[in-house]
């Protein structure tokens, strides 16, 4: 790829921004390095790194490569046998820090977590634990080993500091003697060329004898080393020299250790550049969105929404290509500040980028060509060197692409021919459009001659393109439309700024017809364009509608559904629970019977099981009452003066009944409802006209609703109990009584003859147990004597 279309493109400006991504010095020399590449498998693996970096970053935090330092030179002293210095070891246990920690990174929480292309690379790193542990034992700092760092060193040092606490107490001594204390200059302890010594004054050396190693500038202070710790600094220098060569050892041990481990030392190294220069083409990415392309070699670029990468991304208007499927050549036209130049340059540097394994703004599905050269001669030169604006400069630039281009080649033209005779550069421009479409070449060319919208409509393999300007605004939308010829605007964007109405009619007047003819039909095409445009907008916001409202109704068939099952499923449930509850019931029953039918009846635990299945009917009946929102009161009036057996409607279950008992202190009483007798509040009920409930006559009794007429209908007034046992008498006679009771006959007669008197016994007996029983007698003379009791109801 020739490097002037790298400057022109401004392809350098991106590397020199991806450089800032990386942290090292070899992964940024990577980045200034980085070229288009022109293999597809290359490329391919380039951009698939790079794009699961991306993923790495969005999933986790970012992976710093700070501390990565190139320790190859390092390495290549060990092979010759050199020690390595302390900071050459800081430098590795750097490095190792760094891929122990790229390590850790790359763990996944879960066993079956998706690999990536980035797995072997992280999986080469060695973090070399134990070396590393034992550098940073030994080495504290550029300058500072451990005390521990060996026996030796820390014996060593232990002779210094205790020689040092000598020499201190020795000098002490000394400045607090008062034979010397007169003769120094100040009462300090200090150190001249490693040697601890005495500011003496100068006129007063001969005071303390010693050895002279320095005097002030000024001359008034000798510093002396008294001849008390000559000696003692003697031992304490070869103590020094001591200290120096166990750090040489120790040093030399550690190297030796280091080196054999130099080739996984090697290879951690340049994993991590390697990974320090995709993480930092992933985060550069991820500042603009980008996105990871499909390439193919046929030629075909769509770019979906694609931005240049340098421009304000809030301001950047996203631009749809198409270029190199069903046509080769692409005629950009359009008004000045319109954006053409703008939308060559992204078509070049996305090319550029993505053939370098960069992620390229642009919406997902977008798809490039991989080319061996990529052209461009853009007239915004100008701007960077004059010499290059004139109409020779770019001609020589043609020539050049001309000698080279073929059909793998991408060219980019600015204002094509631009800067001289207008209908002699329209010719030229239309013959070299006509020679690179004989090469096969894929041109995108920006222009503002009309022969080159003919060229583009009357040629197969060229399509014309514009970039949409608003003439009401005087200011272009950015949007690159495919298919349609662009109009310069000139008479309008004249008009608009206050040109005299005149002089745009003489001008016009002076355009040949077929000019006329031609910005006519380029006015239509614009109109249809945009009326076509807003009903495809339209349609498409209808289809959008039609599909949202689809979905909507399929939910709710999907709800309906579901609870249509469910309701079923809790109908059957219910249903099944209640049949079993009734089998187990008359299972429970029928062994009653069975029991009570083979000895002496206990009518006791008859009564109990009796009453226990009463009251669990009971319980049910109140589940089931309907239970609507209380009366607000408004039409409601409390009754007063009620009778038995007065008609009432009860509130709070909608159900009509008789008033069967007067109310309590606390206004509640009994009102008969069919078959239920509920107790409700005086206040949960109404009276309701006699009149809506005609009373139907009945031989015995007064009147009733007709619940009652027609229960008391089906039940007899009299009951034979002659030829059954004790318990088949009284089973039979409390159905009989509680069907009585309920259809309201005031009284009735219980036939059991006179005979032992067993029966009738048992009968009085059963009577007196019942509440609702509120006298009996044996019959008169010609009802039946001692062999009939008439019972008496409340």
């Amino acid at each position: 790829m020739n490097e002037k279309v790298l400057h022109t493109l401004e392809y350098d400006k991106i590397i020199m921004m991806l450089a800032d991504y990386a942290s090292c010095e070899e992964a940024k020399n990577r980045c200034r390095n980085l070229h288009p590449e022109t293999d597809s498998a290359t490329i391919a693996n380039l951009l698939t790194l790079t794009d699961d970096a991306l993923s790495r970053l969005y999933k986790k935090s970012n992976l710093s490569f700070s501390g990565v330092h190139n320790i190859k030179p390092s390495l290549k002293r060990l092979e010759i046998g050199a020690s390595l210095n302390t900071i050459e070891l800081l430098q590795i246990i750097s490095l190792l820090e760094v891929a122990g920690r790229a390590k850790a990174y790359n763990r996944t929480e879960r066993e079956d977590e998706k690999q990536d292309s980035l797995t072997p690379l992280f999986s080469q790193l060695e973090p070399l634990s134990p070396l590393k542990e034992e550098l940073k034992r030994c080495i504290l700092g550029e300058d500072e080993i451990a005390d521990d760092a060996s026996p030796a060193l820390f014996r060593i040092r232990k002779s210094i500091n205790g020689m040092n606490d000598r020499i201190h107490a020795q000098l002490t001594k000394l400045m607090n003697s008062s034979t010397t204390r007169n003769a120094l200059q100040d009462a300090v302890v200090t150190m001249r060329d490693g040697r601890y010594c005495l500011p003496v004054k100068a006129d007063s050396k001969s005071q303390i004898p010693g050895m002279v190693h320095d005097q002030s500038s000024s001359g008034s202070t000798i510093f002396i080393e008294p001849m008390a710790v000559v000696n003692l600094n003697n031992e304490l220098r070869e103590l020094y020299l001591k200290e120096k060569a166990e750090i040489e050892i120790i040093l030399k041990e550690l190297s030796q250790k280091v080196y054999e481990y130099s080739e996984a030392l090697c290879t951690d190294y340049e994993v991590l550049a390697e990974l320090d220069f995709i993480f930092a083409k992933a985060a550069f990415a991820k500042t603009y969105s980008g996105m990871a392309p499909t390439f193919n070699e046929r030629g075909y670029i769509h770019i979906r929404k694609g931005r240049h990468p340098l421009l304000d991304p809030k301001k950047v208007v996203p631009i749809d290509v198409t270029l190199g499927e069903t046509y080769q050549q692409l005629i950009v036209t359009g008004p000045n500040t319109g954006g053409k130049t703008v939308s060559l340059k992204t078509v070049g540097l996305l090319t550029l980028m993505g053939q370098s394994g960069l992620l390229i703004p642009a919406a997902d599905r977008s798809e490039l060509s991989i080319f061996d050269e990529v052209f461009a001669d853009i007239g915004d030169e100008q701007s960077i060197e004059q010499s290059l604006s004139t109409f020779s400069s770019h001609m020589t630039n043609i020539v050049r692409i001309l000698e080279t281009a073929d059909n793998r080649s991408l060219v980019l033209f600015d204002e094509l021919c631009a800067g001289t005779d207008p209908t002699e550069g329209a010719a030229l421009a239309i013959s070299i459009l006509h020679r690179l479409h004989q090469f096969g070449s894929v041109v995108m060319a920006t222009t503002h001659y009309s022969e080159l919208k003919v060229y583009a409509l009357t040629t197969e393999g060229v399509e014309n393109a514009c970039c949409e300007f608003d003439v009401e605004t005087l200011s272009p939308t950015y949007r690159l439309l495919v298919g349609i010829p662009g109009k310069s605007n000139a008479f309008a964007i004249s008009m608009k700024l206050g040109l005299p109405e005149d002089l745009i009619s003489d001008a016009k007047t002076r355009l040949s017809d077929s000019d006329v003819q031609f910005e006519d039909l380029l006015t239509d095409l614009e109109s249809s364009r945009s009326t076509i445009e807003k009903e495809r907008e339209e349609i498409s916001r209808y289809k959008a509608e039609i599909e949202a409202l689809k979905q909507q109704t399929e939910a709710k068939k999907e709800n309906l559904e579901e609870r249509k099952e469910k309701i079923l499923r809790e109908a059957n449930e219910e249903a099944y629970r209640i049949l079993k509850e009734a089998k187990d019931v008359a299972d429970q029953t029928i062994r009653n019977m069975n029991r009570y039918g083979q000895a002496i009846a206990p009518i006791s635990e008859m009564e109990k099981e009796r009453t226990k299945l009463r009251s669990k009917m009971t319980e049910k009946e109140k589940k089931l009452a309907l239970k609507s929102k209380p009366s607000s009161g408004k039409n409601h009036k409390i009754p007063k003066n009620l009778r038995v057996g007065d008609a009432v409607k009860v509130l709070s279950m909608n159900v009509k009944g008789t008033v069967h008992s007067l109310p309590n202190a606390k206004g509640d009483l009994y009102v008969q409802m069919g078959i239920l007798r509920s107790l409700v509040n005086i206040s949960d009920i109404e009276l309701v006209n006699e009149d809506t409930t005609a009373p139907i006559k009945k031989k015995y009794g007064g009147g009733g609703s007709k619940i009652k007429a027609t229960k008391s209908a089906y039940v007899s007034t009299e009951i034979n109990l002659i030829g059954m046992t004790t318990d088949e008498a009284i089973a039979h006679l409390d159905k009989y009584l509680d069907d009585a009771y309920i259809a309201h006959l005031p009284s009735v007669r219980i036939v059991h003859g006179k005979g032992t008197g067993a029966l009738r016994n048992a009968v009085h007996t059963h009577l007196k147990k019942l509440k609702y029983v509120k006298s009996f007698n044996l019959g008169e003379f010609g009802e039946g004597d001692a062999g009939v009791t008439i019972a008496h109801f409340e």
